[in-house]
């Protein structure tokens, strides 16, 4: 691992650089967050199982609107416009490590691939349709909530 010294003149651990160039900090914040969305997502998929059963993949399909709706709001109200002032490893834990541990495209993927494997075309077609369209809704959603939140000044 490499050091370098940082603006205020201590020395700072880095990454490998095969890894990229950031703090070492800053992988572990991602790691941790990451752990965390993990978690979520067994959990909160979990739940819905229970509930609604297997037969459709509800649960990630719930995950990846409600994951795309908290990264547009975090995005925009922490972003360079935002009311929110946080620190780049905050940015990066909950962007890339919560939101990247707790949505599931790969489980999406699986699932989808499964259903058309299974013979169940309407069920994947509406699984792919209900992604995209749900989660790009979600995302500006939570784009326009981050807005609006930084448009109340003063609060």
């Amino acid at each position: 691992m490499g050091r370098t010294i940082d603006r205020v003149g201590g020395d700072v651990e880095r990454a490998p650089s095969c890894l990229g160039e950031a703090p070492l900090i800053t992988y572990l914040w991602v790691a941790f967050g990451g752990a965390l969305g993990s978690v979520a997502r067994f959990g909160c998929s979990s739940l819905i199982a229970q509930r609604f059963g297997e037969t459709f993949p509800l649960g990630t399909l719930v995950i990846n609107v409600v994951g795309s709706f908290v990264i547009g709001a975090f995005a925009t109200l922490t972003g360079p416009d935002g009311r929110v002032l946080t620190s780049g490893d905050m940015r990066q834990f909950v962007t890339v490590g919560l939101c990247g541990g707790y949505t599931t495209f790969s489980s999406f993927s699986i699932q989808t691939l499964s259903l058309v494997q299974d013979g169940q075309y309407a069920r994947a077609g509406l699984n792919v349709v209900g992604s995209v369209v749900l989660c790009l809704g979600a995302v500006w959603l939570g784009h326009v909530a981050g807005a609006a939140a930084n448009a109340v000044r003063g609060s």
